[in-house]
């Protein structure tokens, strides 16, 4: 058990480094790139699914946050929170940087997710196209997500990566135990990774409204513990704490219960898909 703590926290100390390094980068990115965001998207029209879709691939889970709201006061289409949605790379892409996964796998997964996110959105606005839009009026929205908008750069910066880093310390500790204690071959059957189960269940892991669903699934999968399938599937229906903000903002029940449905299934049917013709990284 010592032996498994010391690996665990030596792991983590060699991500810290990579982890500062990234979210650094991106918060300074994310605090200069704010304003312009939203009056794009704002401004998108008919083409909000492709903008949504390409700038839903912004690292972690601020833009779809921001998204939602701008949803629950229809300043954009559901087709367009449906494409960032699915786009969200929440935490995957800082945890795919600092476990030096290959430029390959980082690539493919970022620009499946933005292609998957930017078609749906399209065919979702254009089922959906002559249905009576709801107006609702616009008010201010109390920013109290994870965002810490209000802090200093290097204050956010520094609380993002050790609240990532607590979730990998955590996740590593538990998968080092399974790993010791069953082996790779009896952890892969236990997330059913060659059973066509793995996508239902992965993609219903990503809901989870917390960044520790995407550090959960990209972990698993650099382990080689779950299949592309099931990552794919949990990756796309991973948008962060988007979700719980969409039930506390948007007041419409019943839409918010049908977005997570579509979500959910839009994950499980690219998870079978992949799944099914074999492809692998």
């Amino acid at each position: 058990m010592i032996d498994l703590i010391l690996d665990t926290l030596t792991d983590a100390l060699k991500l810290f480094p990579f982890l500062f390094i990234t979210f650094l980068i991106m918060e300074y990115l994310e605090h200069k790139m704010t304003n312009s965001n939203k009056k794009i998207i704002s401004s998108a029209g008919k083409f909000g699914p492709l903008f949504g879709g390409l700038l839903g691939a912004f690292p972690q889970c601020g833009f779809s946050v921001a998204a939602t709201n701008f949803y629950a006061t229809r300043v954009i289409s559901i087709g367009t929170l449906i494409s960032i949605y699915l786009s969200t790379s929440d935490e995957m892409l800082p945890i795919l940087i600092s476990e030096k996964a290959s430029f390959k796998i980082i690539i493919f997964l970022v620009l499946i997710k933005v292609i998957i996110g930017i078609l749906c959105g399209f065919i979702i606005d254009f089922i959906l196209r002559n249905k009576k839009k709801d107006t609702v009026e616009i008010k201010k929205f109390c920013d109290e997500e994870h965002c810490d908008c209000k802090n200093s750069l290097l204050k956010s910066t520094i609380k993002h990566t050790l609240n990532i880093l607590l979730f990998i310390v955590i996740i590593t500790f538990i998968l080092n135990i399974l790993f010791s204690i069953l082996g790779e071959e009896k952890i892969s059957k236990l997330f059913m990774k060659n059973s066509v189960l793995g996508p239902f269940i992965s993609s219903l892991i990503g809901l989870i409204p917390n960044c520790g669903a995407s550090v959960i699934i990209t972990e698993l999968y650099l382990n080689n513990t779950i299949s592309l399938g099931s990552t794919v599937g949990g990756l796309l229906t991973g948008s962060g704490v988007a979700i719980m903000i969409l039930f506390k903002m948007n007041k419409n029940l019943k839409e918010n219960i049908n977005i997570v449905l579509t979500i959910y299934f839009i994950g499980v049917i690219f998870g079978l898909l992949f799944d099914l013709f074999g492809i692998v990284l």
